[in-house]
């Protein structure tokens, strides 16, 4: 059994953040020909909802990098490696610091919470105004969470200044992992997630491998937050966009994801 992983932005998706049209049809070739395939993606099931409608997608997903696997079927969440109490209040110290505003994201089986302390900056009232309060969450402040919340990351974002000094001292703490990179509100801003440092799309990739009986599993990715399924993956692509260290890990480099690189790539693998 083939069992096919694809990560979200950079790679299945394209320049728009959107499934194209092209890739569309390419996923519904695969299920003609019961070629299984689900996402492992870094974001939150939250911010990868309106993506993923209406493409189907049935099979088990992976959301927060990990740390979160949703059965669609079943209804199953199951979460792994959450963020304990003295590793929130780490993070949310050290974002308060610099002055940035922590933006910590939680779940249960019916809700999805994000608890904030007050923005210091422009960046940060946009994003809860034009992003988190259209999103079918739970917005609220950082004084609500209680210590039987169950945390999957938490996120921030600001100018370089700021977030460099917070990813220095991340660096110092063993039991959180944290991914950063230019944010999409402008090239001075950086987005961070954090997360426990057990948790890993590999990790998640091997649980789902094994309930399903794949045989072969196939990735497609192009971040760091892709290198621990690329290492147990039997065959492994990232688009040209990819970051070296992960073009160096694939099997092989396919087109960019702004061309479709991943529908391409499919088409020809399977003769669809």
């Amino acid at each position: 059994m083939n069992l096919i992983f694809f990560d979200l932005d950079g790679t299945l998706l394209n320049s728009a953040s959107e499934i194209s049209p092209f890739t569309k049809e390419t996923l519904v070739l695969l299920d003609e020909k019961n070629i299984a395939y689900t996402v492992a993606t870094g974001r939150t099931m939250l911010s990868a909802k309106s993506i993923l409608k209406n493409h189907d997608f049935v099979l088990p997903q992976i959301y927060n990098n990990g740390v979160t696997i949703w059965d669609p079927k079943s209804q199953e969440l199951i979460l792994e490696h959450l963020l304990g109490s003295q590793e929130i209040s780490t993070v949310v110290d050290l974002a308060i610091s610099q002055e940035i505003t922590p933006f910590v994201h939680a779940i249960d089986d019916q809700h999805y919470f994000i608890y904030h302390s007050a923005p210091r900056h422009k960046v940060e009232e946009d994003l809860i105004n034009t992003r988190y309060c259209h999103a079918d969450a739970k917005i609220l402040p950082i004084e609500e969470l209680t210590a039987t919340s169950q945390v999957t990351n938490i996120s921030m974002i600001g100018v370089a200044e700021a977030i460099n000094p917070i990813l220095q001292e991340l660096k110092k703490k063993p039991n959180l992992v944290f991914y950063s990179g230019p944010a999409i509100e402008g090239d001075q801003f950086r987005w961070v997630d954090i997360h426990h440092c057990a948790a890993s799309k590999g990790a998640a990739v091997a649980t789902i491998k094994n309930r399903l009986g794949a045989t072969n599993v196939i990735c497609f990715g192009d971040s760091d937050n892709d290198l621990s399924m690329f290492e147990l993956a039997d065959e492994s692509y990232a688009p040209e966009n990819a970051k070296v260290n992960i073009k160096q890990l694939a099997n092989a480099v396919i087109r960019n994801n702004y061309e479709d690189g991943v529908a391409h790539f499919l088409r020809e693998r399977f003769s669809l």
